[in-house]
């Protein structure tokens, strides 16, 4: 039996690393397995909200909303459609999918489930943005 503890290769100072949930741990979640996250979030009586950002602000706790939350909307199929549809609208920007639980008055489930491609140029600023942060905090 090993006592290592595996360190996984997540560093602010280089944005392809970077981890957004739980799911980011695990490997890019195929269509079909999307699609059981949504019958999840169904199945719960959760009301299902697409979010999207620039790829440099998502670490942000603030995400636009796509359109508003889909309040008792209970078809699979509508639901990955409205998803195809934020991910068409905003090709340049992650998409994560969440499942409000309205007596809980909380998140019982978030998930990115598109990650846009960073390009160099996009790499930069959030690499910029990231030293800024840190040197703002350092210096208060």
């Amino acid at each position: 039996m090993s006592n290592e503890v595996q360190d996984y290769a997540s560093r602010l100072s280089d944005p392809n690393s970077r981890k957004m949930g739980t799911f980011s741990y695990i490997p890019v979640m195929t269509e079909e397995q999307i699609r059981k996250q949504v019958q999840y979030i169904v199945d719960q009586g959760w009301n299902p909200a697409i979010e999207h950002t620039e790829p440099e602000y998502a670490s942000s706790h603030y995400w636009y909303m796509w359109k508003l939350p889909m309040f008792g909307e209970t078809d699979v199929d509508r639901i990955l459609e409205e998803i195809e549809l934020c991910k068409k609208a905003n090709p340049n920007n992650h998409v994560r999918l969440v499942g409000y639980d309205n007596y809980k008055q909380t998140q019982g489930a978030n998930m990115v489930i598109y990650k846009a491609p960073l390009d160099e140029k996009k790499l930069e600023k959030m690499e910029i943005a990231s030293t800024v942060k840190h040197y703002v905090k350092a210096h208060r």
